[in-house]
């Protein structure tokens, strides 16, 4: 199954996450299939690949908790639902 979740990077105490398409089974900082976008905690910065995710998420990946939640916020689910009705 592929997971969409958060690969950390960064400093210590200056941590930033990309957004990643990974087996389920590999380890949190592995190999990815794909980054798909960057989240950055402190400011709040979110840079995402739109059409990328809304293609990830339509060949079955699931979005962890906290990837679910910045989507949401971002309004992708938005652009899912809309291009599979078409």
């Amino acid at each position: 199954m592929i997971k969409l979740r958060l690969k950390r990077y960064g400093k210590k105490r200056e941590v930033s996450y990309r957004i990643i398409a990974i087996n389920s089974l590999a380890r949190r900082d592995g190999r990815p299939l794909e980054e798909l976008g960057f989240y950055n905690p402190r400011t709040d910065e979110v840079k995402l690949d739109v059409p990328n995710i809304v293609k990830r998420l339509q060949q079955g990946a699931q979005p962890t908790d906290t990837v679910r939640r910045i989507l949401e916020k971002q309004n992708v689910f938005e652009q899912v639902s809309a291009t599979s009705v078409s």
